[in-house]
């Protein structure tokens, strides 16, 4: 009898459900978006019962539609929006509050009190990550300091804190009835409380912050048997995978090796290059940051540039701006003219990541002229995905002294050939698309897998990576130099707008 792995996919905008063959092929896939919830400027929250019920969803609307059955995956396993935060009553397993997205900027003014006391980087050495509102550790705190019971309930161990990982980890291995409250090494360090040495949270950094560890979820490999799932569609199968979305997709591009990395283009765009079993320290603003942990493994680190706002300024060209109906769109509107018409935008819509990390800054549009059309701007927008991938290239290049030789691109973003090409044309290196685009779903799979047996060993799945497109630089070197010099030019506009 075949059998098959599955992937819960957790994302910022929807989840998925994904069965893969042993060959790493999609055998069946589900989908559902859930709402986007803003209070107030710069706050992004999502309903945690909601993602839980969409889950559930997907997952039995995947299974139906290829006439599978739990009994036919071997493990599954999970990947999910990473730093995204929330607290839930263990005994009713109701949350507390809505989960913080990472893009929520409240924790601006906590980022801003530590940093004048040893700067953005005080925290670096120990955790590989700057000050900044997108982690996870901040946004706890801020949870416990604002949500009536919650630090009580916290400390006596009756509100369990997590990343979304925790949570449907939770939830499918039983809930308020023995579920496992568990989170894996990639998960662990995106909160700012773990300690990239010893990978397990670090004491010190749970005083800074006033984090009680009798809330926090154990913290294990991200390839490893954790139970068995106690929800009807999927009852009786292993949970043996879990990964933080990008360090997924760097595992479902096979980038095994020291120097090898992958970019993801999704509502943000996220570049990871594997370092090997010593963490590098960033002077260039990447972060420091897990890779991933086979079982019986030592940790792999990786560098991560992480950009806050790609594909998600597509959906606000579309939604707020009313360029067009619908995203695939902005593709033949940018190739209606021949170039940006000197056009740049920096979405800095909650200040910019790597490898500026900027709180203060703003979006801006610079160099419009009466010339300027709504094409120029998709143009622009397009574009100014693949200028923020250089700047993290050229970080990532120097913190690490590998030459990027090729790219190797997932996500939504890679259908857009116009940026693929421009990607390879800014950057000067061939930019590839595997045939499998799904890389975060299929990290996920690959994760519960290993852990099974289901495939034996990083060689197994090597040798399922596949390339579909690769394009090749075609720019000449006086226009990259004129396209790249003004796009630092505006990213420089966009600095310390707020006060």
């Amino acid at each position: 009898m075949t059998k098959y792995v599955g992937a819960i996919d957790q994302g910022t905008t929807s989840s998925r459900f994904i069965v893969f063959d042993k060959a790493g092929n999609i055998v069946s896939v589900a989908q559902k978006e859930h709402k986007q919830i803003y209070p107030k400027p710069g706050w992004v929250e999502h309903d945690p019962l909601e993602i839980l019920h969409n889950t559930n969803e997907v997952i039995g609307a995947a299974l139906a539609r290829a006439d599978l059955s739990a009994s036919d995956l071997v493990s599954v396993g999970i990947t999910n929006q990473r730093e995204t935060t929330l607290i839930w009553d263990k005994a009713t397993g109701k949350p507390l509050y809505n989960a913080l997205v990472w893009q929520d900027t409240r924790v601006d003014n906590y980022v801003a009190e530590y940093a004048k006391n040893g700067g953005q980087d005080r925290f670096r050495a120990k955790t590989g990550l700057p000050l900044a509102s997108y982690f996870s550790g901040l946004k706890l705190r801020w949870l416990l300091d604002n949500v009536e019971g919650a630090r009580a309930k916290a400390e006596a161990g009756e509100a369990l804190f997590g990343t979304i990982d925790s949570w449907l980890v939770w939830n499918f291995t039983g809930g308020a009835k023995g579920g496992v409250h568990i989170t894996d090494v990639t998960n662990a360090s995106r909160t700012q409380l773990m300690n990239l040495a010893t990978c397990d949270w670090d004491e010190d950094m749970l005083k800074e912050y006033g984090i009680p560890r009798a809330c926090l979820p154990e913290i294990r490999p991200s390839s490893s048997v954790y139970g068995e799932i106690t929800t009807p569609t999927l009852r009786g199968t292993k949970l043996a995978g879990i990964l933080g979305d990008q360090q997924a997709a760097l595992v479902g591009q096979t980038c095994f090796s020291p120097g090898e990395a992958k970019n993801t283009y999704g509502t943000g765009c996220f570049m990871l290059m594997n370092t090997g079993t010593e963490p590098v320290q960033s002077k260039a603003g990447l972060l420091t940051t897990l890779a991933y942990q086979f079982d019986g493994d030592k940790p792999v680190y990786a560098l991560e540039g992480a950009i806050a706002i790609t594909g998600a300024l597509v959906q606000w060209l579309r939604d707020n701006m009313k360029l067009f109906d619908v995203a695939p769109q902005i593709e033949p509107l940018a190739k209606s003219v021949e170039d940006n018409g000197d056009v740049y935008i920096v979405p800095a819509f909650s200040g910019l990541y790597a490898p500026y990390w900027k709180e203060s800054a703003r979006g801006v549009i610079a160099g419009l002229t009466r010339f300027a059309t709504r094409a120029h701007l998709a143009r622009a927008a397009l574009e100014s995905t693949a200028y923020q991938t250089r700047d993290v290239v050229e970080a990532m290049e120097a913190d690490s002294g590998i030459q990027l030789t090729s790219l190797k691109t997932d996500g939504g973003m890679v259908a857009n050939e116009l940026l693929m090409q421009f990607q390879a044309d800014i950057l000067n290196v061939p930019v590839i698309r595997p045939k499998v685009t799904e890389t975060t779903a299929l990290g996920a799979a690959y994760a519960a897998g290993l852990a099974t047996g289901f495939w034996s060993n990083t060689d197994d799945l090597r040798a399922n990576w596949q390339v579909d497109k690769s394009w090749e630089p075609a720019l000449a070197e006086e226009k990259r130099a004129h396209y790249y010099k003004s796009w630092k030019k505006a990213v420089q506009r966009s600095f310390d707008w707020v006060d």
